[in-house]
């Protein structure tokens, strides 16, 4: 199918504008089919993806703005194809599983449209096209926190949006100043990614503008100690809005460090190494600790959030094909299980209108299929062998092990604390006796709930035990990263670093 790429775009914003003329009792059904048909036309995408092609495929290129370089630029390559993918997905599983009665009919529209700029973010070439879609997936997240949200919605819907968008505007004063350079040496402009790869940035001018950068894609991982908007956002958006802030508006973040930081800057990145791992595995011990000491089972959810991501940061900067290979992956493995956490979270709260942990017990007695879902996701979410969780931790922790073993077996301990806290959450949720006279009556899984969480089920166990398919393509595109930031780089200590991981085992 020519331009799939931008099919993939525009179709849920155009049946989102036709969404306006759906009678409202129609409006889940027709959300549910929209989704359906973008989760199933990434599906072609994949099947029609060359997996060892490590370049951009189905690239799309039309002229917008000539005399300034802005172009409509789209492609795919192995690290943004899966993340597409789950973008689709979580959107069709979050739309079949919200239990929102209020303004449906707005509810799937401002999710269509959402679903449209998260698509956008990561199939742009061009940094003004990828820019606009990055702001414009900020005002459906507002809406949808504001106005489905719980009494602390406004505060947390502001927050949310000036964290964002300030961090954003930073990122926009870089990428114009990434123009400029390549303007000032080539006596054209452009905002072409292709084009500003091929740019040999002297170091000093590099460490600013990865530092630019790093603002407004920190703030949006959320990195420590820019992540005080997430639980807040977290905590008063519905389950629809957790879900799918999770799953995918935080994997901008890390992608955008994979797409513009790490190829744009390379010897910048290489010095960032230890102050970014020094972040990361404060966000993943510190925040892990304040999950364990949280009353609220999403507050908990929301917080080992954050821990997962500081894993994700390490394995982009291991700067090898086993690090950042382990990180994408991870981003998948991180988007589908948090974001069925948040939507079992969502299950009980519906049935309760609670979400303190205190309320529960002995949950597995009236509930057991709900139970064994929540266990499967607990256990991929601490990375049990087997599971999802664990292919994505295990790579990042062997690839940064080659940049620093002490600061690894400190990482590693998250997965110690995660175990303690997450495992906690589900003693007090699920075992010992019904103390509580309102849990004898809680129905179990419903079949629209069961639906929306077992193909997540098997998809935590598929790529648990059979990653390759999905490990294949991303591992060729690093390897490809990999290869053009030595060509690239300036300093003898980057060369060193990206040879030593262009060494390394390759990914099986």
């Amino acid at each position: 199918m020519e331009n799939i790429l931008s099919v993939l775009v525009f179709f849920p914003a155009i049946a989102g504008l036709l969404g306006f003329v759906v009678n409202k009792e129609s409006a889940r059904v027709y959300g549910i089919t929209v989704a359906a048909m973008e989760f199933f036309l990434s599906l072609w995408l994949w099947f029609a993806f060359d997996g060892n092609n490590a370049g951009m495929q189905f690239v799309e290129m039309i002229p917008m703005i000539p005399d300034f370089g802005v172009s409509y630029y789209l492609g795919v390559d192995g690290i943004s194809l899966f993340i597409v993918l789950m973008s689709t997905l979580m959107t069709l599983i979050g739309m079949m599983s919200m239990n929102i009665t209020k303004n449906i009919k707005n509810m799937v529209i401002t999710l269509l449209f959402l679903e449209m700029t998260m698509v956008g973010v990561f199939l742009s070439l061009d940094a003004i096209i990828f820019y606009l879609f990055w702001e414009l997936s900020l005002v459906p997240m507002l809406y949808i926190i504001g106005a489905w949200g719980g009494p602390l919605r406004i505060y947390a819907s502001i927050k949310f949006f000036l964290y964002t968008f300030m961090g954003s505007l930073i990122m926009l004063v870089g990428m114009l100043f990434v123009a400029y350079i390549y303007h000032d040496l080539t006596g054209v402009w452009s905002f072409a990614l292709t084009d500003w790869y091929a740019l040999v940035l002297p170091v000093s001018y590099q460490l600013w503008l990865f530092a630019a950068f790093f603002i407004g894609f920190a703030i949006k991982v959320p990195m420590f100690p820019f992540h005080t908007w997430l639980p807040y956002a977290h905590g008063q958006a519905p389950t629809i809005g957790s879900v799918i802030l999770a799953a995918v508006l935080l994997k901008m973040g890390t992608y955008g460090f994979v797409r513009f930081s790490l190829p744009m800057f390379p010897d910048a990145s290489v010095i960032a190494i230890t102050p970014i791992a020094i972040i990361a595995i404060i966000m993943i011990i510190y925040t892990a600790m304040v999950a364990y000491a949280q009353k609220d089972m999403k507050q908990v959810i929301a917080y080992s959030s954050v821990s997962h991501m500081g894993i994700i940061m390490l394995g982009i900067f291991a700067m090898n094909a086993e690090g950042i290979g382990g990180s994408v992956f991870q981003m998948l493995s991180h988007g589908i299980v948090s974001g069925a956490l948040f939507m079992l979270v969502g299950v009980i709260y519906d049935r309760r209108h609670t979400k303190i942990m205190d309320e529960f017990g002995g949950l597995a007695t009236v509930m057991p299929k709900y139970a064994v879902i929540f266990g499967i996701m607990l256990m991929a979410s601490v990375g049990l062998p087997l599971t999802i969780g664990f292919v994505g931790e295990f790579l990042v922790l062997i690839g940064f092990y080659q940049v620093s073993p002490i600061m690894t077996i400190l990482a590693g301990t998250s997965i110690i604390v995660g175990a303690v806290y997450m495992l906690s959450v589900y003693k007090k949720s699920f075992f010992g006796p019904i103390t509580n006279e309102a849990n004898k009556t809680l129905e179990d899984l419903d079949v629209k709930e069961t639906m929306s969480l077992v193909p997540l089920v098997m998809i935590v166990v598929w790529l648990g035990v059979y990653p390759k398919p999905v490990l294949e393509p991303i591992n060729n595109s690093v390897k490809a990263m990999l290869s053009f930031m030595d060509e690239k780089a300036i300093t003898q200590e980057a060369k060193d670093m990206i040879k030593v991981a262009k060494s390394t085992q390759e990914i099986k």
